[in-house]
């Protein structure tokens, strides 16, 4: 997918597509943001790295923005077209949206969405989705603020460790 974002005259923020050029800022928030869920833990640089070079390498599927102030890296989502959709075009989604703590209710995450949203409409989307943890008030507030429908028809499912490799193997 080739996002073709681009910032709302006049916004101080600057969003736009991460390239190989950001692979550091990647790696930063990506940290930063395994330690707002998950505290400090061993080898976070190293997934960090690793899951920046999994998104640039061209085969995830994945496309990151990166939202700037000046030359800091303070947001960034990640998004994939699914298919098949309602549409031909696909549907936007939404993997992870993460605002550091300094940058929370400053309008971040709006003006991310937004570029998100843009994102979602260019390419022809007649949706754009995504998942929010029941334990993140916080999250669901604030996708309820700008106007985002719940959509009660929908369960979540998820193998994780032993159980999807038992079910992988038959076991």
């Amino acid at each position: 997918m080739d996002p073709t974002v681009r910032p709302q005259d006049g916004d101080p923020l600057q969003i736009r597509p991460a390239t190989a050029e950001d692979h550091t800022a990647m790696a930063a928030l990506l940290r930063a943001c395994q330690r707002h869920y998950r505290g400090e833990q061993p080898g976070q640089s190293t997934e960090a790295e690793a899951a920046a070079d999994r998104i640039l390498d061209g085969r995830s599927g994945v496309d990151m923005l990166i939202g700037w102030r000046g030359d800091a890296p303070v947001a960034f989502a990640t998004v994939t077209l699914l298919l098949p959709a309602p549409t031909k075009h696909g549907t936007l989604f939404l993997k992870d949206l993460f605002v550091l703590d300094g940058e929370r209710g400053q309008g971040t995450g709006e003006a991310m969405m937004r570029a998100l949203a843009r994102m979602a409409v260019a390419h022809g989307c007649t949706r754009f989705d995504w998942t929010a943890e029941t334990d993140n008030p916080r999250a669901i507030a604030f996708y309820g603020r700008i106007g985002a429908g719940q959509v009660p028809e929908k369960v979540y499912f998820r193998f994780t460790g032993a159980a999807l490799s038992a079910f992988a193997t038959g076991a």
